[in-house]
């Protein structure tokens, strides 16, 4: 059985997903994980840390999906790894609709909450860095500097092809298919000297 924090986070994924996060009450949120609002003040002191303890939980919760692998399979090359990372970000699977879909609300919050923005800036940019590490095995000879603007350049396609494909604006195998043929643009230039 999850704890009580992890539950009230799944709780809170699921609520920011269906109302976003200015439709997030407390009342709400405790009603939605079978707890007491005081059980969440305690376990988040505030609703500012209910929403950086559940950023951090759907990183957490993307990084599983993504990073999963049967134990008796065959360990990846880099650029499967790199494919997988990616391309498992664009699931028709309740979780990975609901935790884009939150990471989406939370961005678009961040618009006006600095507190918020910070948090998804040093988020973005953990993203940014494993992507560019993951391109980094892929192309060891890559300048750093070449590797972050890929990482960069994917991370915002994926997060722009997620909105459309959640919103109905694109189907997920064409997102897919556009993801995979970005990944062999940012790989090729990464072969230019």
């Amino acid at each position: 059985m999850a704890s009580r924090s992890t539950q009230i986070l799944e709780a809170a994924a699921r609520v920011i997903a269906r109302r976003g996060v200015r439709g997030l009450r407390v009342e709400e949120l405790a009603a939605e994980a079978g707890v007491s609002t005081g059980l969440i003040y305690y376990h988040f002191k505030d609703r500012t840390g209910i929403l950086r303890h559940t950023l951090e939980f759907i990183n957490d919760r993307a990084e599983r999906y993504t990073r999963t692998q049967d134990p008796d399979a065959e360990p990846l090359t880099p650029r499967e790894e790199l494919d997988q990372v990616l391309l498992l970000e664009l699931q028709d699977t309740p979780e990975v609709r609901e935790n884009s879909s939150a990471w989406g609300e939370l961005r678009a919050s961040a618009v006006f909450d600095p507190v918020l923005r910070e948090d998804l800036a040093r988020a973005t940019l953990v993203w940014v860095q494993e992507v560019a590490g993951l391109l980094g095995q892929v192309r060891p000879m890559a300048p750093a500097a070449t590797l972050a603007a890929s990482a960069e350049r994917l991370t915002a396609l994926l997060e722009g092809l997620s909105m459309r494909w959640l919103s109905g604006g694109l189907a997920i195998d064409h997102a897919r298919t556009l993801l995979r043929e970005a990944v062999e643009v940012e790989l090729a230039r990464l072969d230019r000297p």
